[in-house]
């Protein structure tokens, strides 16, 4: 299994949301940057996602797992850009704050800082465990 993490804007898809979308989950479509494509591109069925509030909130708020592996986005006119479909598997029983993320040592290479405009992003193993931990879920 690989960890990633995905990025929405609240206002626009929230994590409630994606709570309230149930065991069929929903299309992730909207990705029009290449590296996320990629990265949209490696996630296989039961792969887990942090769910991250970008903008607003600006921290991780739960726990998604990949139900579908990629196929053309359906709102990519271009034929250029694809989707997968994610379920909400659970909440963060606190919320990791990006400023916590900044100053956890274990955590100083994350894409979430290196990368920060990236929307979807791989999280290695032991960044999902140290997450986790802040988080106050099981790994």
């Amino acid at each position: 299994m690989a960890y990633w993490l995905i990025k929405s804007e609240p206002d626009t898809w929230s994590w409630d949301e994606q709570v309230k979308s149930g065991t069929k989950g929903t299309s992730w479509t909207g990705v029009r940057n290449h590296a996320a494509k990629l990265n949209l591109m490696r996630m296989k069925k039961g792969d887990r996602c942090f769910f991250y509030h970008s903008n607003e909130g600006k921290e991780i708020v739960g726990i998604a797992e990949v139900i579908k592996e990629h196929y053309l986005d359906p709102s990519d006119k271009t034929g250029k850009f694809v989707a997968v479909d994610v379920k909400a598997k659970d909440p963060l029983k606190t919320p990791v704050t990006l400023a916590q993320v900044k100053t956890e040592a274990k955590l100083k290479n994350m894409a979430l800082i290196k990368l920060s405009r990236l929307s979807v992003q791989p999280v290695t193993d032991a960044e999902w465990m140290t997450v986790c931990k802040l988080g106050g879920v099981k790994a």
